[in-house]
This record gives C-alpha cells, sequence and structure tokens, in this order.
C-alpha cells in the first residue's frame, strides 16, 4: 500500500487505499498521534464484528461451549448434590457460583482452539499480510470472547434460577459478581491466545483440555479446600479461581468456604488482583507471539 511522501512505511493515514470502485470512502482517521490508536481500535472492531458473525451463523459453536456446563449444573445439583456436604444448608447454592466461574476458566481453551484453528487454515497470515494494526487480531479475539462469555453467563444463570439457584445479595452486588466473572474470562484470554499461537495445530490445542481441567477442579469450585489434604487445600486457596468463586459467593449471599487464611478472607481483593496480573503478564506475551509468527 503507497503511502505519500515523507510518511513512514506502513503507516495509515485518513482514509484506507485499494476499496472497491463506487464504494464510499472511510471517515477520515485523526491525524497525529492519533493516528495509530484510531487504526487499532478500528481494526479491532472489525475482527471483532467478524468473530461474532462466525457464532450467528454456525450456531451449533455455541450450543457446543455451553453443553459441557450446562451438563456440569445437572450433574452436581441432581446427581453428585445429594451426597455432597460442605457444611452449607444446600449444595447448589454452593456449587453454581463455583459453576459459574469454572466455565469462566475453562472458557480460555475455547480461545486457544479459535486461535489454533484460524493459524493453521491460514487465515492469521493473512490478517498479517493486509495493512493492519499488529495488535488488532489479539484485542479483536479478547473482546469477541468477552461477549460470547456474557451469553455464556446469562443462559447459565437462567438454568441456575431454573434449579433453584437464587442470588440474596441484592441487584448491585449481583451484578458486581458478574463483572468479577467477566474480568476473569477476560485474563485468561489472553493465555488461551498465546497458547493457540504457540501449538502447533488445533489437535493440539484440544489435547490441553487434560492440563487445563485441574486448574479449574483443584479449587473451591465444588469442594472447600479446608476438606482437602493439606499440601492440596493449599494449592486450591491460592487458585485464581477460587478467588473468583469466593468472591462471587459472597456477593451473591451464597455459602462460601469458612477458612482463615489471609487469601480466603480477602477473596474480593484478589478477585481483581490475579486477572490484573495474568492480563499484565499473558497480554503482551500474546501480542508479541503474534508479530513475531513466520510468515
Amino acid at each position: 500500500m503507497s503511502t505519500p511522501t515523507g510518511a513512514p512505511a506502513g503507516t495509515r493515514t485518513g482514509t484506507r487505499t485499494g476499496s472497491p470502485a463506487g464504494t464510499a470512502p472511510q471517515p477520515a482517521a485523526p491525524s497525529g498521534p492519533e493516528n495509530r490508536l484510531y487504526w487499532a481500535l478500528a481494526d479491532c472492531w472489525t475482527i471483532v464484528r467478524r468473530d461474532l458473525i462466525h457464532l450467528v451463523r454456525q450456531p451449533s459453536i455455541i450450543a457446543w461451549q455451553l453443553g459441557f456446563p450446562i451438563v456440569s449444573v445437572l450433574l452436581f445439583v441432581y446427581v453428585f448434590g445429594s451426597a455432597m456436604d460442605v457444611g452449607a444448608a444446600d449444595y447448589e447454592s454452593y456449587a453454581l457460583p463455583g459453576m459459574f466461574t469454572m466455565t469462566m476458566a475453562f472458557g480460555f481453551m475455547n480461545t486457544a482452539m479459535a486461535v489454533a484453528v484460524d493459524k493453521e487454515r491460514g487465515i492469521t497470515d493473512r490478517f498479517r499480510s493486509m495493512p493492519m494494526s499488529p495488535s488488532a487480531v489479539v484485542t479483536g479475539r479478547g473482546v469477541s470472547d468477552v461477549l460470547h462469555a456474557g451469553l455464556d453467563l446469562l443462559v447459565l444463570a437462567a438454568i441456575a434460577l431454573v434449579v433453584g439457584w437464587r442470588s440474596d445479595g441484592g441487584p448491585l452486588g449481583t451484578l458486581y459478581a458478574f463483572g468479577l466473572l467477566l474480568l476473569l474470562r477476560f485474563a485468561l484470554i489472553w493465555v488461551g491466545v498465546l497458547i493457540g499461537l504457540l501449538v502447533p495445530n488445533q489437535e493440539a490445542a484440544g489435547n490441553l483440555f487434560a492440563l487445563a481441567f485441574p486448574f479449574g477442579m483443584i479449587s473451591s469450585v465444588f469442594t472447600p479446600p479446608s476438606m482437602m489434604p493439606d499440601w492440596l487445600g493449599a494449592i486450591a486457596m491460592w487458585n485464581p479461581v477460587s478467588s473468583t468463586a469466593n468472591a462471587v459467593r459472597d456477593l451473591f449471599g451464597n455459602p462460601a468456604p469458612g477458612g482463615g487464611s489471609w487469601i480466603e478472607q480477602n477473596a474480593a481483593l484478589m478477585a481483581v488482583v490475579w486477572p490484573l496480573v495474568i492480563t499484565a503478564v499473558f497480554l503482551p506475551l500474546a501480542v508479541r507471539r503474534y508479530q513475531r509468527l513466520s510468515a
């Protein structure tokens, strides 16, 4: 793509070239330091639209990704629930907030699979050959996955209400709890993007589920860490999934583990700190890995 005289190679000015004849020109982008930010946001939105259109045209993907948490809710409430004793009035009030959290945690494997598929099919290379912001593919995937996660939570909350779960934390507490769940999902998206860019193909990405499963299960999602062996309970307590699960239980007004450790007493704080740390580490790594992919 040609650039005006004196403009650095690879930069874009007010309009894009190469548009089909007869189409209306795009609005002029800001000049100066705002130019790169403008195109980064515009390209990010293009990727978001592309991912959302794929979901609309392939509803089986949504059904498949929601199938596991839905089956898990029914399984733990109606099959295992009567046999579980966590010291609470009823197990479903303890398990369902944990189920919300586990769904958000496991979602990063869906991200890894989608990124690996795009890379294997050459779509990622095509994006890299286009005059677009280098970060747009990564950030666009993050935004679209958060929107998808919101749909997941909406469906899961509806199912939970049907089976008898209720939030007693008030409207603001309930909204804040769902915000913490989406914050965890947002942070783990960058882990999924990095994994998807690192693995050689989509089969390898699918095989990593065996490693992701303990990440969600060795936590307070289904069982209080105090009921585990000491060494395993310590791991579970410091799992970021546990902090979010315990924080949303408090916000929902549901039973929470009564441990006396610092990490359990400060679950609300760590439910924010953990995602921020994960994002600060893995977002730059994901963008850098994308930029360094071989052509």
